[in-house]
């Protein structure tokens, strides 16, 4: 008497195939901090408050988060 089959001879071939072909498991990426621990995010100014920081051109983000840090309390970096 014959063992009984697993699956059909589809199934087989295929569970044979990828275990020749598959490759092993990396490791995940790390995750990348950008320097100086700042995040990227998205929020939504008046826009008098962001044309108040554009006006002197180039950095106004950084304008914006020295004003943030001057509200919470917190050192210049």
């Amino acid at each position: 008497m014959r063992p009984p089959r697993r699956g059909s001879a589809f199934d087989q071939a295929e569970a044979a195939f990828k275990a020749v072909t598959s490759k092993p498991a990396e490791a995940a990426p790390k995750k990348v901090v950008p320097p100086s621990g700042k995040e990227m995010v998205t929020m939504r100014l008046d826009r008098a408050v962001l044309e108040h920081f554009q006006e002197d051109g180039p950095g106004w983000q950084e304008r914006i988060n020295a004003a943030l840090r001057q509200a919470v309390g917190l050192p210049e970096e």
